[in-house]
């Protein structure tokens, strides 16, 4: 099939994006990926097998994308550039990242009557909620969450097929929407295999950390990824493990709250903040610790979805504490491959890092469940099935 992939955002990067993309090529189907540049001078191109569609876009346009269901200017602007897309690229089946630009799609496709598969990576409209713009004037009077909700449930029932990120993601949509089960499939986000295999050590990263007893956080830093929780823990820990080291590889515009919290507390020996790092780095980071973290708040959004960076702490063997948001708590406690500790509860999470900490044989044992866990079930290579059966059944 000519799958055309659309996208509301310049690529690259977009992992999930590019994973599945590449599976349906390897798959034997072309895939064309609709995506946005900001910059004239920037091509078509070919990357690793996707052929990319750059479509013209400005910061006003950015900007309308928040308000895509409040004002139909945005959804006006991107069906005009999606039909071009659709038509010239002789497109067979509409894959939609995410539901922003959904409306839009489902515009420009009304005369073309092609089947869509709806990809939710997350729970936008629980998300949305917590973003800190919707707190004040004049995005709190603009947005409504509610008004996303209800078109989320609009499209989910519009769309051919539904792809999500989690069982309990299915659970939910299935409970809330009422369609039928076999209309939603499960496509996780996992790592590649090469990810593990094929990685390329920093020794130097390795060599920093040799004599500290490292706790990793990888990836987004926003507060609701609970990393408060691990920095007050510190101050408990420290008192146990002299040696303790929260190291923390990513960041976010909330990072100055992080960064004064650990000023306050005088923690600033026991706390690295290492900034974004390229990926091809992580398993570096990763080998140098001894305990991975995953320490979210609770909220709908959470209780649905895990992050990637479970399977990639798995994938080296490493043990992983997260706390009880339900979908990460179910994944460990099924493949008893770490612990769990309550949600914004510093105390109980040292007292699980300690249980670790005392305990080199568990710290082993769970890390070789996660590691079979991953190898066996839940690399990209196995979970990709799913999307390349879905797109054999729509192509008959």
């Amino acid at each position: 099939m000519r799958i055309g992939m659309i996208l509301d955002k310049t690529f690259p990067p977009d992992p999930r994006v590019e994973n599945e993309a590449i599976s349906l090529i390897k798959a034997g189907h072309e895939v064309f990926l609709f995506c946005l540049k900001y910059h004239k001078n920037e091509a078509d191109v070919l990357i690793n097998g996707i052929q990319l569609k750059r479509y013209q876009s400005n910061k006003l346009e950015y900007k309308l994308s928040a308000l895509a269901y409040t004002f139909p200017f945005y959804t006006i602007m991107m069906a005009n550039k999606i039909t071009h897309f659709l038509k010239k690229n002789t497109i067979e089946a509409i894959h939609i990242h995410d539901m922003r630009i959904a409306e839009a799609v489902f515009k420009a496709n009304k005369p073309l009557e092609l089947p869509t598969v709806l990809d939710l990576h997350d729970n936008m409209p629980e998300i949305m909620k917590l973003y800190a713009h919707l707190q004040k004037f004049p995005g709190k009077q603009l947005i409504s969450p509610i008004k996303w909700k209800q078109k989320e449930e609009e499209f989910i029932h519009k769309a051919t097929k539904i792809i999500t990120v989690s069982q309990e993601f299915i659970e939910e949509v299935v409970e809330r929407t009422k369609i039928t089960r076999d209309k939603i499939v499960l496509v996780p986000n996992t790592v590649h295999q090469s990810f593990y295999k094929d990685a390329v050590i920093d020794n130097l990263i390795v060599d920093t950390y040799k004599n500290d007893f490292v706790i990793l956080y990888l990836g987004d830093t926003g507060l609701r990824r609970g990393l408060q929780t691990a920095i007050e823990s510190i101050l408990i820990l420290k008192e146990k493990i002299p040696n303790v080291k929260l190291v923390i590889v990513g960041i976010s515009s909330t990072d100055p709250i992080l960064k004064q919290q650990v000023i306050e507390l005088k923690l600033d020996d026991n706390v690295d903040f290492k900034g974004w790092q390229y990926v091809t780095l992580f398993p570096s980071y990763i080998v140098a610790s001894a305990v991975c973290i995953s320490p979210l708040h609770r909220n709908i959004q959470h209780d649905v979805a895990y992050a990637n960076k479970l399977f990639q702490y798995m994938s080296f063997a490493k043990p992983v504490l997260v706390s009880d948001a339900i979908a990460q708590k179910n994944l460990i406690e099924k493949t008893n491959s770490g612990l769990v500790h309550l949600e914004k509860d510093a105390q109980d999470f040292a007292e699980k890092v300690l249980q670790l900490y005392a305990d080199q044989a568990l710290r082993d044992r769970l890390g070789k469940n996660g590691k079979q866990f991953v190898e066996e079930e839940f690399c990209w290579e196995k979970t990709s099935e799913k999307l390349i059966a879905l797109y054999e059944n729509l192509s008959k």
